[in-house]
């Protein structure tokens, strides 16, 4: 870990909704340069970051690896903002191929790879947790094989989380193989549930999928929650809305999460948002401050 992610501020106690600490994904800047969206993001008031691996924001690939993730961990120190490690990015290994190959595939090596390199990045950058997912099951995989290798691929990236003593948030995601909590329950009873094994809930999955109410969904997993990514959504359409747009009740779910003592990040997620992000991110913020203490007021 560099001196800069060891000295920079991390999660506190929480006393109430209010003390929840918003922060936003970078994928949701994808016309920025990593720098300048940092800087909108602290200037905004956002305590903290979800940092996507990209070609255009620290890719992972690139020569001078150690050195931009050095440059990045002090930006960040600078400006006072936390960050967790998301690895969502779409064609970054394979140009013509969303998400591929993914832990399921008959050759995953460059996916585990880019999963051991996150871990990496996360320990240097001080990341409060590394966030990954399954991706969907390839044609031609049976459902067995893809469960094989799956747990297979998991094992190897906690072994190496484990030693960088960085937490994983292993996210459900709609369409993808595990896709909901019921299988991350099962995923991680198939790995032997290590302790640095955590989930990443994201609360509009939660409307869009799940049977529980999405304050009971983040109740559920209240002792295993090690990043939360949140946006609006409506049921059984895996879009990433504004909030307001959707169908949540945010101010339970705020409450929910401070209940629960999570004092991890809670980033906004809208990936398809960067062409209007400064204005976003500031109504989010607004948003979400809001819903909080109304929140706070239940």
């Amino acid at each position: 870990m560099t001196a800069a992610a060891a000295t920079r501020p991390t999660a506190g106690p929480l006393s109430g909704p209010g003390a929840l600490r918003f922060g936003y994904g970078t994928n949701g800047f994808a016309n920025h340069r990593l720098g300048d969206a940092l800087a909108v993001l602290a200037d905004l008031g956002y305590v903290g970051v979800a940092l996507t691996l990209d070609h255009d924001h620290l890719d992972p690939f690139a020569p001078g690896l150690a050195r931009r993730v050095a440059a990045v961990s002090r930006r960040l120190d600078a400006l006072g903002l936390a960050v967790v490690v998301e690895t969502g990015a779409r064609y970054l290994l394979d140009p013509r191929h969303k998400h591929a190959p993914t832990l399921l595939h008959d050759d995953p090596a460059r996916r585990v790879e880019f999963l051991r390199r996150a871990v990496r990045i996360g320990a240097d950058l001080g990341a409060e947790a590394v966030s990954f997912w399954a991706g969907v099951r390839p044609p031609g995989v049976p459902p067995g094989v893809a469960a094989d290798r799956l747990v297979a691929g998991c094992a190897t990236v906690c072994a190496a989380a484990a030693e960088a003593g960085v937490p994983l948030g292993f996210e459900p995601e709609p369409g993808m193989f595990v896709e909901d909590i019921a299988g991350w329950w099962r995923l991680r009873e198939a790995l032997g549930a290590p302790p640095g094994f955590g989930i990443t809930l994201d609360i509009g999955h939660c409307r869009c999928l799940e049977p529980m109410p999405v304050p009971q969904c983040v109740s559920a997993v209240a002792a295993h929650l090690v990043n939360v990514q949140i946006d609006d959504m409506r049921r059984g359409v895996h879009e990433h809305l504004e909030f307001g747009t959707g169908e949540i009740d945010f101010p339970p779910v705020l409450r929910a999460l401070a209940d629960a003592s999570y004092r991890g990040l809670v980033a906004v997620e809208l990936p398809r948002h960067s062409h209007a992000a400064p204005a976003v991110a500031a109504r989010s913020l607004d948003f979400l401050r809001a819903a909080a203490s109304r929140g706070e007021g239940r």
